[in-house]
């Protein structure tokens, strides 16, 4: 009876290998689900990037707003009575200067030209001989 036992437990576990470390057993069950829950969450993300291009490729062959957005954007292009103004970046070493402080110095400049500009005998100066406005 003991060997019959033995035999018989023997044969179970003959049978239960394949169903859970077998080819197509539990184990690669689980590990294939996993690994399907991933691919799905790729997919997912796909799907939205795909329809994202897809509304920009319509948007591309069918309105001129899109076109003109990359043309102004992205190649610097602008229309044709439109008037294009750049404002310089300051570098990082580039103190900023007031206001106040450019005028003065463009006045006192100014006025140390008037001084050593001769005037005509009606005390006023020619236009050859007024000095240019500095900005």
């Amino acid at each position: 009876m003991r060997w019959l036992s033995v035999a018989l437990v023997g044969l179970l576990v003959l049978i239960q290998y394949p169903l859970w470390i077998g080819k197509g057993g539990w184990l690669r069950v689980w590990e294939v689900d996993r690994q399907l829950t991933l691919q799905r969450e790729a997919n997912r993300k796909l799907v939205v990037r795909n329809a994202g291009l897809d509304a920009e490729v319509r948007d591309l062959k069918t309105g001129y707003d899109a076109i003109e957005e990359r043309a102004r954007y992205e190649l610097g292009m602008i229309k044709q009575d439109e008037v294009f103004v750049q404002i310089p970046e300051r570098t990082p070493g580039e103190r900023p200067v007031p206001r106040g402080e450019k005028a003065e110095k463009a006045d006192k400049g100014e006025r140390a030209e008037r001084a050593a500009t001769p005037r005509s005998e009606s005390g006023t100066r020619s236009p050859a001989q007024r000095p240019a406005r500095v900005p």
